[in-house]
């Protein structure tokens, strides 16, 4: 995953999907139409960049994140651990992480108050 300066409220989008390579060239080539020397992959996590936005495909998770019943928008952040906290305390529920992904990123998921599922991503 690369570490681009991001301004776009929008860093990603990941899609859980049951061939996470498969889904990502798929993706890749018919949809985003990028070559599909594009594709990355980085421990398992199939991902592609347009524009400073990853669109990614994860393997599916059977008890938070099954195939084709989500797919979580990650917004951009300039600190993961303080907005978290700050929308947990704004009614927001823990859902995955914060993990560490490397390049000085951090992610993690929240359950809105409206029972919608989206992400965080930026700096720990």
């Amino acid at each position: 995953m690369t570490t681009h300066e991001h301004t776009h409220p929008l860093r990603g989008v990941m899609i859980f999907a049951r061939d996470p390579e498969t889904s990502c060239r798929w993706y890749a080539e018919r949809v985003l139409r990028v070559e599909s020397t594009a594709v990355q992959v980085d421990s398992g996590f199939w991902f592609v960049e347009v524009d400073g936005a990853e669109i990614g495909f994860h393997p599916a998770d059977v008890e938070r994140n099954p195939f084709g019943t989500s797919v979580v928008a990650y917004f951009a952040t300039d600190g993961v651990s303080t907005h978290r906290e700050a929308l947990l305390d704004a009614g927001a529920e823990h859902h995955r992480g914060p993990l560490t992904i490397g390049g000085g990123r951090s992610i993690c998921q929240l359950v809105d108050p409206f029972g919608g599922v989206f992400g965080l991503d930026g700096p720990p």
